[in-house]
């Protein structure tokens, strides 16, 4: 890059009004001052040692030295340039990261007591510049702590410990048309009955094969529903489900039993409960009509597209889209809200030009971007508000703002800004995939433009065209540089987002670049513009001919997917070990962040980054945490299963954290189990038992009971009893034991198997860990957790009355009594 301290690089400061940096050479020890430093003031020397001039000599001595002056050097202009502002919203994520994944619940006195002595020492610390800036980093990493603390505290969602039927009355709050015919339920529950539960959640979803017409978000329902607890993660460090529902406030998932009912509430609603109401029927009339326009699956995209309804897509499409890399189309972000913003912008700008007598007396500039934030806080408000939508709508907030002051509209600080503000009131959400993948997309390409910006002031200006070129020639040219733009935007945000999509998904998507070249031209020109003037229209009327247009040019970028999901290659690339994602992220934060040649110091979190992914140990086995699904590993790349019709969800994601190439099914039940002594033996079943057998020599067992599981003793490294009250049926020195009861206490788990000689000893990793956090509290209250068997009805006496009619609707004494404390 050269020497920063001789060249002239593109300055954040000009953006707010603040003296560039200007071309100067390295500073003289002895004109050096020695003011007091501070985070809040500007010293000739920022706190950083000034550059010391190398002495004569030679070797790795003076090689060292100049390497250190120019260190100190760009650290000098980074701290002029603002970019130690840019990492307090990452100090305070790494804090929120801290609380969501240590083992233990933090308690708020020592939390404060350290935020206090870490102050105090950095007021008393004047003189030590470095040291002031270690203190402000470690205080807002407790800072960020604290926030997660708080966050959790005040959320206290109520969740179900054991599954339970009862009927329920509440209000429902939203209604998800889901790709399978059924309809979501999201209900705010007022009273539950037969049984009445001690310990109700306050939120549950709830889905059901029919409602009746005039079911809406506001609604009173009721009904008989089966209740499950959130369940957890389907295999160690994969996504929390239970995690997910407590900060959505939903302490139960199941579905009716019978029919829901509308009824009528006593209590009225709160203020609240009626905006929310009333903008999730919004919500579901600008989909509806949506809908109506465009029938199919590309309504139902459609609807995504303007309303953030996502649940009636295919599944089919949905995973060409997840292939392809091009599901972030369907998640309304920066793509969109930026695309709305300028469409209004441009058409508004459009309209004053009309009028060149007003438009030359007053400033339409600022008239149009207070019109395109409007449409932008309408456009956030009926999409459902995710994270990315909110990320994008505070980033163009200020952007827009930033028109109206005459101030530069892009910028990283603008980009820390919108990082700082979900950080502050949704620390939750640095965990998950869209606030990862989101910011980090926007961090690479704010960081991507500013270099390439940096490297055009600094070369030879762009020769202008050749007088007399042809409209041909200058469209070609055009379109070249449109082509070029997407190439390099596709390319900076695969490669800012490949980390997280691996870490959460398993997968890549090698097509991606072409795919996003091929599609997104379809939706910048064609489904963005017809979907802001549809619901300009909607108004009028008028919606349906551009909602049809719409809908073509979304069955254009379905086909295209579609046809490109085929060709893709293998996208599964395993687990990576979560060291290795911290380094890489610090990595790609140094390097997104700075703009000098501090960015080096990336270069060796990288490299460990790199060889930990390269040495990662991947497991031989996956047991799901209801003990009725195992998988093994084989030597050829497949796996085995000891079921034929296990959960497709769950398998999808073993499949792609084995990186498994086929999938081997049990096939017929067996008169015995016990496999013959062969290199490779798959799962094989009887009515209680199934046992598989790897080329290297490991024996995995699954037994239905106690009894069941003694006949694999003489020959099983390990064996799964699906069983809570089971207990160890091969006394000391047999195999490992993983009871029904260890797997609903601790969730689901991962093996590995290390020869010792006599035998392979298995090593095994549970997803979730004691003490139980506030979103796992609940597992504790289950009848396996506990070591109870299943749930049997009392047998009613035979008293001679008449029992109801099969067919007729359950009555409620027929449900089962609470049996654990809700």
């Amino acid at each position: 890059m050269g020497d920063d301290s001789t060249k002239e690089l593109g300055d954040e400061r000009s953006q707010f009004d603040m003296r560039p940096v200007e071309r100067r050479a390295p500073l003289d020890t002895d004109a050096a001052t020695t003011e007091e430093a501070g985070l809040g003031r500007s010293t000739a020397s920022s706190g950083f040692a000034v550059p010391r001039r190398p002495r004569p000599g030679h070797g790795w001595r003076q090689a060292w030295e100049r390497f250190e002056a120019s260190i100190r050097t760009a650290a000098t202009t980074e701290w002029e340039r603002g970019t130690a502002f840019l990492f307090v919203p990452v100090c305070l994520s790494a804090g929120a990261l801290v609380y969501f994944n240590i083992s233990w619940e933090p308690s708020f006195i020592p939390l404060l007591s350290s935020a206090v002595a870490l102050s105090a020492a950095w007021f008393l610390a004047r003189s030590k510049f470095i040291l002031r800036l270690i203190l402000l980093a470690a205080l807002l990493v407790i800072a960020g702590v604290m926030a997660a603390k708080f966050e959790a505290w005040n959320a206290s969602t109520k969740m179900l410990g054991a599954d339970i039927s009862t009927r329920i009355v509440g209000r429902v709050v939203t209604v998800e048309h889901q790709a399978s015919g059924r309809i979501r339920l999201t209900i705010d529950l007022l009273s539950t009955s037969r049984p009445h539960l001690r310990y109700a959640p306050d939120r549950i979803r709830a889905s059901a094969r029919k409602i009746p017409a005039g079911i809406k978000p506001g609604s009173g329902v009721s009904g008989v529903v089966r209740l499950f607890p959130p369940s957890g993660p389907l295999r160690p460090s994969s996504y929390d489900f239970s995690f997910r529902s407590y900060f959505d406030g939903i302490g139960a998932s199941g579905f009716f039993l019978t029919n829901p009912e509308e009824v009528s509430l006593e209590s009225p609603a709160s203020l609240p409960e009626r905006l929310a109401a009333g903008i999730a029927r919004l919500r579901d009339a600008l989909a509806d009509r949506v809908r109506a326009a465009v029938p199919g699956p590309n309504g139902e995209i459609g609807a995504a597209l303007v309303a953030g309804v996502q649940s009636g897509i295919p599944d089919d499409i949905n995973e060409a889209l997840r292939i392809t890399g091009l599901a972030h189309v369907l998640s309304i972000s920066g793509l969109h809200m930026a695309l709305v913003a300028g469409i209004v912008l441009v058409f508004v700008r459009l309209g004053f030009a009309l009028f060149p007598g007003f438009a030359s007396r007053h400033p339409t500039k600022k008239y149009a971007a207070v019109i395109a934030l409007a449409a932008l806080t309408f456009y956030l408000m009926i999409s459902g508000a995710g994270v990315a939508t909110e990320r994008s709508y505070i980033m163009l907030a200020i952007m827009l703002v930033a028109v109206l002051f005459d101030r530069a509209a892009i910028s990283m600080r603008n980009f820390a800004l919108a990082a700082l503000a979900v950080v502050v009131v949704t620390p939750h959400e640095i965990v998950g995939p869209s606030f990862q993948m989101s910011f980090a997309a926007t961090a690479g390409l704010i960081s991507g433009y500013a270099a390439w910006s940096e490297w055009r002031q600094r070369g030879p200006p762009r020769p202008p065209p050749p007088q007399g070129a042809s409209f041909l020639r200058r469209g070609g040219n055009a379109a070249l540089r449109h082509v070029f733009g997407l190439a390099a935007t596709s390319l900076i945000a695969g490669t800012a987002t490949a980390l997280f999509a691996a870490w959460h998904f398993q997968r890549m998507s090698p097509l991606g670049l072409v795919a996003n070249l091929a599609t997104m031209p379809v939706i910048s020109a064609v489904v963005m513009p017809f979907m802001v003037l549809g619901l300009v229209l909607m108004p009028f009327g008028l919606d349906g001919p551009a909602f049809a247009v719409m809908g073509e040019g979304i069955g254009l970028f379905t086909r295209i997917s579609i046809a490109l999901s085929k060709h893709s290659p293998f996208d599964a690339i395993g687990i990576l070990p979560g060291s290795a994602v911290i380094c890489l992220t610090i990595a790609l934060v140094v390097l997104t962040l700075t703009t000098t040649r501090l960015r080096i110091v990336a270069l060796p979190f990288l490299a460990v980054g790199i060889a930990l992914v390269a040495r990662r140990p991947t497991p031989e086995l996956f047991i799901s945490e209801d003990a009725r699904l195992v998988v093994l590993k084989l030597s050829d790349g497949a796996i085995t299963i000891n079921r034929n019709r296990p959960n497709q969800f769950t398998m999808e994601d073993w499949s792609r954290a084995m990186m498994a190439t086929a999938i081997v099914k049990p096939g017929r039940t067996v008169a015995s189990a016990m496999p013959e002594i062969a290199p490779e033996v798959p799962f094989a079943c009887t009515k209680t038992l199934c046992v598989a057998w790897n080329s290297e020599g490991v024996v995995v067992a699954h037994a239905a009971s106690e009894d069941a599981a003694r006949e694999a003793c003489a020959v099983a490294s390990l064996i799964v009893i699906d069983d809570a009250t089971a207990g160890s049926p091969c006394g000391a020195g047999g195999p490992a034991i993983v009871t029904k009861r260890d797997l609903a206490r601790y969730g689901a788990a991962a093996v590995t198997f290390r020869d010792t000689g006599d035998g392979f000893r298995p090593s095994i990793t549970y997803s979730i860990g004691v003490p139980y956090r506030p979103w796992h509290a609940e597992r504790a209250y289950s009848r396996e957790a506990r070591g109870l068997p299943p749930y049997q009805r009392r047998q009613r006496p035979d008293d001679g009355r008449k029992q109801p009619h099969r067919g007729s609707r359950p009555r409620e004494q027929n449900m089962p009594q609470a049996d654990t404390a809700q």
